[in-house]
């Protein structure tokens, strides 16, 4: 038996205390316990016989669905005779044994006995629910993030992002690493599935991406394009175009509009079709003029731009046009054996570990650089001339380690070049090397390259013509050569115009010390008719617009202003001090010939030196003459820009991933190539 102990009003019944005064009141009116301490048995009796206790609360009937329920139950009472009685009118605590009063159906008496004496205690919204923990900070940074949150979409973007521009493959989110990672980083983040990405990360970007270049190419004054075609490892055929203008800033931009597959036949009506197609998807058409194409001399995709309205000129890629020009000079008997010698030395030291490192020894001795053989492509002249390069370069090396006495039984088959050969490969260096400078130099895309073609071209068929007495026969024949192929190209006379006028509008390269003095004429007399002409159409164009937009008005008779009042200082001076009669304005040709005249005679700068940062800061004194620089040294002088989409493209097409779709390869490649990180 447990007997209540209290202090002050307190009392204690095992672990639990309370206020006596408040269950008194709490009590049944003219209630008294029973003798003996019946009352302090923590409510439970027994039978007078000394049998098992009987419970003195009852569970609400389980039809009874709140959740306060779990927490109180009603009173039971025994008579003498042992008969259970069960008191509706107040139930009881079963924390705290206190009486709450209650009438049917309303709990709200206990929820608020629950609120204000046990407030730990998480009451749920039905019965028999298992009771949630406590919210604390800790557990809700465990808590896993929602897909459609803010912070997951933002890292979902951040994964897509990753995977298009660093040109990963999508199974890079199952790798261990990979997890662990993201785990560190955000450990509430849960990594979608590939599929997700897929079809919803990677379009979304896509999307994105594609509005922000169509809006940048609406903007601007002209657009030239570059195409190419190519074949991936899944021996798919696709067209790859670019785009490139200069912005109102001066800043050339390029961008890749689309590398889509081909099924058809390459023919010239084909390939005009998919241009035209092209200049309509992203609305590359503007009023005046037509779009210049950069290709590569394929007489396909040449007659293709000729067929297809609104394109032109067609300007063949000088550094495919160089290309042709050094295989021609190779393609020589006898270098062609000297090259073939070369090759089979290079294989040798390439194929042996032993000889590469004899050949590493013998380097170190001579005190030579440590550098490797390299084997050329054949397909690419400027690894032929690398190749040949290199073994001129190791040549002491290369003899020492051939004649090594470890290494005689192993180069039985290996031939070195004799003295007349050496003689040769190095006269053959000399005469490729400024093919090899002049491709290196167009191949860049941040600076204008088609005011080049034209300097560059004199530049080569000068050093071309340049004879030695040292000369062989075969250093004669491969000069030649190069010169015969270069000459033919830029025939066309009206497409050398537009090439010498594009080098006239670079600030490097005007003075055309190049050409004869009355080509030069001639030259800045067709800029100045061809800029007179162009502000011409657009004041028509203007003219057109406003005759358009006045006919819609309502006639009417003219309104007649009120004459204009004089202000007092004309009122007080105008006796005094008279206005001579404003000149009338000079004709447009005036002008801008004037404006041509000042833009010539003003100096070059270095060829070093930026051609857009000069006309940034010198736009506004011949503000004529800059709209049409804006315009033509946007024309790329090389196809470069599509054909280094290919090495792009064989990143993504990897052999682990040749089963792309190929609308999933014209994403990839469009977003590794125009995405940029913000």
């Amino acid at each position: 038996m447990c007997r209540p102990y209290g202090v002050h009003g307190l009392s204690f019944f095992g672990d639990q205390t309370f206020d006596v005064r408040i269950v008194a009141r709490m009590l049944p009116r003219g209630y008294q316990p029973k003798q003996g301490g019946a009352a302090c048995t923590n409510m439970a009796s027994g039978s007078e016989e000394g049998g098992p206790p009987r419970p003195d609360i009852e569970d609400a009937p389980s039809s009874f669905k709140s959740g306060v329920w779990d927490h109180f139950g009603f009173r039971v009472t025994y008579d003498d005779a042992g008969k259970k009685s069960v008191d509706r009118t107040a139930t009881i605590c079963k924390h705290c044994r206190m009486h709450v009063p209650y009438a049917d159906g309303n709990t709200s008496n206990m929820a608020s006995h629950l609120r204000r004496y046990h407030p730990s205690v998480l009451v749920e919204g039905r019965r028999g629910a298992p009771a949630k923990k406590p919210f604390t900070i800790s557990a809700a940074f465990k808590q896993p993030l929602a897909a459609d949150t803010a912070k997951a979409k933002s890292i979902s973007k951040a994964i897509g992002l990753f995977i298009a521009k660093d040109m990963q493959p999508y199974s890079v989110m199952e790798g261990e690493g990979f997890r662990n990672m993201v785990k560190v980083l955000e450990p509430r983040y849960v990594i979608p599935t590939r599929r997700y990405f897929g079809t919803n990360v990677i379009p979304n970007l896509y999307e994105d991406t594609r509005q922000d270049i169509v809006k940048e190419l609406s903007e601007a004054c002209q657009v030239a394009l570059t195409t190419d075609g190519w074949t991936s490892r899944s021996t798919e055929s696709y067209l790859t175009v670019t785009a490139h203008h200069i912005t109102p800033q001066w800043e050339l931009r390029s961008c890749v509009l689309q590398t889509r597959p081909i099924y058809e036949s390459h023919t010239s009506e084909f390939l005009s079709q998919k241009l035209r197609e092209v200049v309509e998807e992203w609305k590359l058409e503007r009023g005046s003029g037509s779009i210049p194409v950069t290709t590569d001399n394929a007489k396909n995709i040449v007659n293709a731009v000729g067929l297809t309205e609104g394109l032109g000129p067609q300007i063949s890629c000088f550094a495919h046009t160089v290309n042709l020009a050094a295989k021609s000079a190779i393609s020589n008997a006898q270098i062609a054996r000297l090259l073939a010698r070369v090759r089979k030395v290079v294989t040798f030291f390439h194929r042996s570990t032993t000889a590469a490192f004899v050949l590493k020894t013998k380097q170190d001795l001579l005190t030579l650089p440590d550098h490797k053989l390299i084997h050329d492509v054949q397909t690419r002249w400027n690894s032929t001339y690398d190749m040949l390069e290199r073994y001129v370069e190791q040549q002491a090396a290369i003899y020492s380690a051939v004649t090594d006495k470890d290494m005689k039984k192993k180069n039985k088959d290996i031939i070195l070049l004799n003295d007349g050969e050496t003689k040769l490969a190095e006269g053959l260096i000399e005469v490729l090397k400024p093919l090899k400078n002049v491709t290196t130099l167009m191949s860049t895309e941040t600076s204008p390259s088609v005011s080049m073609i034209m300097p560059l071209q004199r530049m080569v068929l000068k050093a071309m013509a340049q004879q030695s007495a040292d000369d062989s026969s075969a250093i004669k024949d491969a000069k030649a050569a190069i010169s015969k192929d270069i000459q033919s190209r830029y025939s066309d006379p009206s497409l050398q115009d537009y090439l010498h006028r594009a080098t006239a509008l670079d600030p490097r390269f005007k003075s055309l010390p190049h050409l004869d003095e009355a080509c030069v004429d001639k030259i800045w007399g067709d800029l100045t008719i061809e800029l007179v002409n162009l502000e011409k159409q657009a004041q028509q164009a203007i003219e057109a617009q406003a005759s358009t937009s006045s006919s819609g008005a309502e006639s009417g008779p003219p309104e007649t202003s009120p004459p204009s009042k004089k202000s007092a200082m004309a009122t007080v001076f105008a006796d005094f001090f008279t206005t001579e009669a404003t000149t009338s304005a000079k004709p447009l040709s005036d002008v801008i010939n004037e404006e041509v005249t000042s833009y010539k005679q003003a100096g070059c700068i270095s060829v070093d030196e930026d051609p857009l940062a000069w006309w940034r800061s010198n736009a506004h004194k011949y503000p004529h003459v800059a709209k049409l620089a804006q315009r033509d040294l946007a024309v790329p002088g090389t196809s470069v820009p599509s054909e280094r989409v290919f090495s792009t493209a064989g990143d993504i097409v990897t052999a682990s991933r040749s089963r792309l779709l190929p609308e999933n390869v014209d994403k990839l490649i469009f977003l590794q190539k125009n995405m940029r990180i913000k």
